[in-house]
């Protein structure tokens, strides 16, 4: 089901136009409002009035997180404060947070975005929602309200944490859909197994799930572990919040990005030069319809690709394909490029590993070493040092042959890895840890 059929079907030439008209109007609007891209358009000599076709986005000047950590708080936006109703800002642990604006409208366009990612999904208003992502400042708890709300489903806000109340939530409420990240997702599936509940009994049918990298390996065991359809979906606070893009129920195969309200680019991470449909790169965005606080050619850091063809489901919008990961999480091993969530699509293939892992990073000397703690499942008999040295070599080869380089491994028993109730920390650095191998 589609929550605004006209707009996610229509053909793309008509979408294309649109699309071209709301970036002259963008475009138009930052250079009148914002010093920052008026300065940048500037040194690029570039007119906003130029604007031909699509094509020549790729004459505009990049913009990156930098530009608006230098911009905090108000900086960037291209709308008075009087007209900016609510601010959020990125979820990020260092440097400088990013502010983000929305005027009343960019809140009516983010609604109608987030009731499209849940119809996507298969939620319609008979479904009761538990909103489980951060509200606050984090954009995932409250935009994923606004947006069961605009859908007319029954919207419970839990926000994050108390996992054992989460799951009473779930057994009361007669919870449909489950909104939240697929590492929580999965922590609340063991809190639920620990209470003697059995998740796949309960009415929940679908997970919408999102804020952080995950494998094809994850969603299954996801699945599996509480009886449901599990969908990605894809936002960063930068360019809206969630909402930019979403798979749908009926194929989970790529998720549709918005295209009348985002401009999408797959770029060369290096080169910076647009590639071919198809090839992977860096995901760039430019916001076409935002008010607030609009982006230019916002690089994600994220890696990913677009999925040429037509999807099943009727839908008109270009997909992207789930993202691998982040240019700036991106280890590099003997010359290897290496992400967590390739390494998590081996483990979760292993019988008697665990879906919890964490990539810890050490220095000795002048090199760079990797080792992968893996968590043992809680029936595996982690005393038998026969059976242990066994998984230990299978896991250490499996990840070998997938990524073609060898790195150590540590086998720990269960729990033992931190559990998150929002994003998952899959990598630690303790690389400039003081007092560590130099």
């Amino acid at each position: 089901m589609a929550f605004q059929p006209e707009l996610e079907s229509m053909p793309r030439d008509a979408l294309e136009q649109l699309q071209l008209e709301r970036l002259r109007a963008t475009l138009r609007r930052v250079y009148d409002n914002v010093p920052l891209y008026r300065a940048k358009f500037d040194e690029a000599g570039f007119d906003p009035a130029s604007i031909a076709s699509l094509d020549d986005v790729a004459r505009l000047p990049f913009t990156v997180k930098d530009d608006l950590r230098s911009a905090y708080p108000y900086g960037m936006f291209a709308a008075p404060l009087t007209d900016i109703v609510r601010v959020h800002s990125s979820s990020g642990t260092t440097g400088q947070i990013t502010v983000v604006g929305y005027t009343r409208r960019d809140i009516e366009t983010w609604s109608d975005l987030m009731a499209r990612t849940f119809a996507a999904a298969g939620a319609t208003p008979e479904d009761i929602v538990q909103v489980t992502y951060g509200y606050g400042l984090f954009t995932g708890g409250l935009g994923a309200h606004y947006g069961s709300e605009r859908l007319g489903a029954l919207t419970i806000p839990v926000s994050g944490g108390n996992t054992k109340r989460q799951v009473q939530i779930l057994q009361d409420f007669g919870v449909t859909v489950l909104a939240c990240t697929p590492s929580y997702a999965q922590l609340i599936g063991e809190t639920a197994a620990e209470m003697g509940v059995d998740v796949r009994e309960l009415p929940l049918r679908v997970g919408v799930f999102g804020a952080e990298p995950w494998s094809e390996s994850m969603r299954r065991t996801i699945e599996e572990m509480l009886g449901i359809k599990a969908v990605d979906i894809y936002g960063l606070s930068e360019v809206l919040g969630p909402g930019v893009a979403t798979e749908c129920v009926e194929e989970q195969h790529g998720l549709h990005v918005n295209e009348d309200h985002f401009l999408l680019e797959i770029v060369d991470p290096d080169t910076l030069r647009p590639v071919p449909d198809g090839e992977v790169g860096e995901v760039v965005f430019t916001t076409l319809t935002k008010e607030g606080i609009p982006v230019i050619r916002y690089r994600t850091r994220d890696v990913s690709r677009v999925i040429t063809g037509e999807c099943a489901c009727g839908r008109t919008f270009r997909r992207m394909e789930r993202v691998f990961g982040r240019t700036d999480d991106m280890l590099i091993v003997r010359g290897v490029n290496v992400f967590p969530s390739q390494i998590e699509q081996v483990l979760m293939e292993i019988p008697g590993v665990a879906p919890h892992y964490q990539v810890v990073l050490t220095r000795q000397g002048a090199l760079d070493e990797v080792e992968v703690h893996v968590e043992v499942t809680p029936d595996f008999a982690f005393d038998e040092i026969r059976a242990l040295e066994e998984l230990h070599r299978r896991v250490r080869a499996e990840i070998a042959s997938a990524l073609a380089v060898s790195v150590a491994v540590k086998l720990v028993e269960p729990k033992s890895i931190q559990r998150s109730e929002g994003k998952a920390k899959r990598v630690v650095d303790l690389r400039d840890v003081k007092g560590g191998a130099s």
